[in-house]
């Protein structure tokens, strides 16, 4: 049986933790920041868990993750 790809844009995007949650980045982290204040731009700073409907979807993604 041969290997499953790993999807290659869902790689960068994503990451595993220890426990298994997957995390993201929030969107709108690199465009046209410069104009955002400084409080903004330390919200996009920080990664957050993935919404638990999108959860199998990204798993399929990473198959050896």
């Amino acid at each position: 049986m041969p290997k499953i790809k790993t999807h290659k844009g869902a790689q960068k995007r994503f990451h595993i933790t220890g426990s298994g949650k997957i995390m993201r980045v929030k969107v709108g982290k690199s465009h046209l920041r410069r104009k955002k204040q400084a409080s903004t731009k330390r919200l996009y700073d920080e990664t957050i868990p993935l919404n638990k409907a999108d959860v199998k979807k990204i798993k399929r993604l990473l198959p050896y993750r």
